[in-house]
């Protein structure tokens, strides 16, 4: 199934200043780590050094998300993110185990003014992974929205792709059932990123 891309949203940003906001940090710590982590995974890493990758990042974002600023030509927040995790993860292969990069104020300049080719392949990995776990987080609320059979009947057909009939027969369903049932899904959850994209403006 393919799913629209969306931006972090402007007002969560602007939230992440604010180092005592804990529901900004918890939504965006939500869709981000699990981003991280795959990153690091990807690069080799193994779990537990993925793991210590992903909170130095979180780490270096809450010292500087400050100086974030929307701006077309430094390009999107996740582009100023990707920089940061993808420079970390040079760092950490190079640097000497268990010293920390994401404390300083220069260290973290450092991160920020190198600057990374947004054709490269690990920034095709990192948009791939960000449009995965919007996804996920969307359907983790719409899910809590619907009924069981209501989830299952989208599901079912729209990612696993199994046969509309099929998952009638299953959940004692209509075929019509079925099918208003993914469109109502497929509806909350387009509202879904549809409100994390309409208030970044990126």
């Amino acid at each position: 199934m393919t799913t629209p891309v969306p931006e972090t949203r402007n007002s969560l940003i602007l939230r992440l200043t604010d180092h005592g906001d804990a529901d900004a940090w918890e939504q965006f710590v939500a869709v981000y780590e699990p981003l991280v982590y795959r990153l690091a995974l990807a690069k080799g890493f193994q779990d537990a050094d993925a793991r210590e990758v992903v909170q130095e990042v979180l780490l270096a974002v809450s010292r500087a998300i400050h100086r974030w600023q929307p701006n077309a030509e430094l390009g999107r927040f996740r582009d100023w993110l990707f920089r940061i995790a993808r420079n970390l993860i040079v760092n950490f292969m190079t640097r000497r185990r268990h010293q920390s990069i994401a404390g300083g104020d220069r260290q973290i300049t450092d991160l920020l003014d190198k600057e990374i080719d947004p054709s490269s392949d690990e920034s095709a990995v990192f948009d791939l992974e960000y449009r995965r776990e919007v996804f996920r987080w969307a359907a983790e609320r719409v899910r809590e929205q619907v009924q069981e059979p209501t989830w299952q009947a989208f599901w079912w057909t729209s990612v696993e792709l199994r046969s509309i009939s099929d998952v009638a027969s299953e959940l004692n369903l209509s075929v019509g059932a079925v099918h208003i049932a993914r469109s109502r899904v497929r509806s909350r959850l387009r509202a879904q990123v549809r409100n994390w994209d309409d208030e970044d403006g990126q």
